[in-house]
């Protein structure tokens, strides 16, 4: 990504809501397969030939997709500390981008892992 794409994917009026929420609650949320705990990643609509981990800011957001052929996933929080510790390596090894507050219809903002990931670490609360 250019300089000026991070600096507007940083102002971005859907990640301010999605970190202003995360930063209140210290977690963010994915969709995990009940049975098998395999997470939502889906080819990207933005991007050809990659893949896109959605993730949403609230438990209500990220169940609203549990629908048709999610049907059998189910919102699943994954704290912030976490998400910098372990889940950053793993998905930086995938080359799986980030889809945030994931819409249910209309355009999906999605960003770089290290660009997400460091406004992830810009809300961590180290208290």
């Amino acid at each position: 990504m250019s300089d000026n794409k991070q600096e507007n994917a940083a102002e971005h009026p859907v990640l301010a809501e999605f970190l202003s929420a995360v930063k209140a609650e210290q977690v963010l949320w994915a969709l995990q397969d009940k049975v098998s705990e395999d997470w939502v990643v889906l080819a990207s609509v933005n991007f050809e030939e990659t893949d896109v981990m959605p993730v949403w800011s609230t438990e209500q957001l990220a169940k609203q997709h549990c629908i048709d052929e999610w049907q059998d996933y189910q919102p699943a929080q994954i704290s912030v500390s976490d998400w910098l510790e372990f889940w950053i390596e793993d998905l930086n090894e995938d080359g799986i981008i980030i889809g945030v507050n994931w819409p249910v219809d209309g355009d999906c903002l999605e960003l770089e892992l290290a660009d997400f990931s460091q406004a992830i670490a810009g809300i961590e609360d180290l208290a």
